[in-house]
């Protein structure tokens, strides 16, 4: 792993691909991510895959258990999950930084200028931890 992901307060963009974290995050949306940032229950991460390092994975960090944090996705019917319930606590050095704020690019078919209005209004969003989302995960 580079030392220039691990250094805190570095700032960096991370696209999402697939279905895993939806509805908080849709396929093609930009995440604003600070590596090094402290991470609490609820935080959108992005981390090092444990068995395939050279891929990122962003999930959503439900609780610290020994051996590292139990990462999850929103999205209970994604298939397969890809997260710890597939390959267990995530070791604290491949959680790599927080999420701070989603970018949803335009759609393709937003021409009309109600659609582009729309889409300003909810184009960035921040992700602030979300507890609540973490507690309904770790029941699963």
């Amino acid at each position: 792993m580079p030392d220039a992901v691990q250094s805190s307060g570095r700032m960096g963009v991370a696209e999402v691909n697939g279905p895993s974290m939806a509805p908080t995050l849709e396929d093609g949306d930009q995440l604003l991510i600070r590596y090094g940032a402290r991470v609490r229950p609820g935080d959108v991460v992005v981390l090092c895959h444990p068995f395939q390092q050279n891929l990122l994975v962003v999930k959503r960090a439900v609780e610290r258990r020994p051996g590292g944090w139990w990462v999850l996705g929103d999205n209970p019917y994604a298939v397969p999950p890809g997260d710890s319930t597939d390959y267990g606590p995530v070791p604290e050095d491949l959680v790599l930084g927080r999420a701070l704020f989603r970018f949803r690019p335009r759609g393709k078919d937003q021409t009309s200028l109600g659609a582009r209005l729309s889409w300003a209004v909810t184009a960035v969003r921040p992700l602030p931890a979300d507890v609540s989302a973490s507690r309904r995960l770790r029941a699963r």
